[in-house]
């Protein structure tokens, strides 16, 4: 049985494994096939296809930032873009405009803390990132160091980055986003759509209007969905012809969840890999 995990995360965004790091780990875990999705960023992707072992395939991925903005306020929520070309202008200058805003943010973030006397600095959040993308996560590393709080979870919570330091960050409109992917020649999943944990999700009606535009799946087997919430992603899918994804979202240590703990059918990841011109699987 193949292994397939198409939701990984490392140091190129808000992960604890190095791209290498991450793709020995994959195979370690049992798994064949693997995307390196980091946050808004490719910065991972050479590393982890230089590190990838024998017999392991790479697929080359981002998670975009979106919102969409037929709610007020807007709804934020993620696309996993796979196999798009890093070099195509429109979804390269995007990606660029995202992670310069993710880094500003986090420099507000921790200023806001250091004025409230809290004892971190920028220069230890931004080593935690190792030259990746900063965000949130690095900055609830510094406040676990500081003893402030015990997991990223307590970080995010509302007392601290959830809300009292919280800031805004860019986004992408989700219609641009799905139509800068495809134009990359990549394809888009919509990752954990009915994660009501998270906070608010879309109506199916949004998903219905994406599907007309190109978006070609959406990520059903996750940690942050129930049994029933699967089950509702799996029939919409169903409706609108769309592939349907299981995926660990990992990221290493800031998270429980294991590697390969939720995959992929082989029949759904032949259909990407198929639907994507950007650049090939590796392996």
């Amino acid at each position: 049985m193949t292994g397939i995990d198409l939701h990984c995360h490392s140091t190129a965004s808000d992960g604890t494994l190095t791209p290498g790091e991450l793709v020995r780990a994959g195979a370690a875990a049992g798994l064949d096939v693997m995307a390196i999705t980091d946050h808004d960023t490719t910065g991972g992707w050479d590393a982890a296809a230089a590190a990838r072992p024998t017999g392991m395939r790479l697929v080359r991925g981002a998670e975009l930032s979106c919102r969409w903005h037929g709610a007020e306020p807007a709804i934020p929520l993620h696309l996993l873009a796979y196999l798009f070309d890093p070099s195509e202008p429109v979804l390269a200058g995007e990606l660029v405009r995202l992670r310069e805003d993710r880094e500003q943010r986090a420099e507000k973030i921790v200023t806001k803390l250091r004025a409230d006397g809290v004892p971190i600095t920028w220069e230890e959040v931004s080593g935690y990132s190792a030259g990746g993308s900063v965000g949130r996560p690095h900055i609830a590393q510094a406040l676990i160091r500081a003893g402030l709080v015990r997991t990223t979870t307590e970080a995010f919570a509302s007392t601290w980055l959830g809300a009292r330091y919280f800031v805004p960050k860019s986004d992408l409109d989700v219609f641009d986003a799905v139509r800068a992917v495809r134009e990359a020649g990549g394809v888009t999943v919509f990752a954990h759509p009915r994660a009501t944990v998270r906070g608010r999700v879309v109506p199916d009606e949004l998903i219905v209007d994406l599907a007309e535009a190109g978006l070609f799946g959406l990520e059903a087997d996750h940690e942050d969905h129930t049994p029933a919430q699967r089950a509702q992603v799996r029939a919409l899918a169903e409706r609108l012809g769309l592939v349907v994804t299981g995926s660990s979202d990992f990221h290493g240590t800031h998270k429980t969840v294991r590697l390969g703990a939720f995959q992929t059918d082989p029949e759904a990841y032949e259909k990407i890999v198929s639907a994507a011109a950007g650049v090939p699987v590796l392996g």
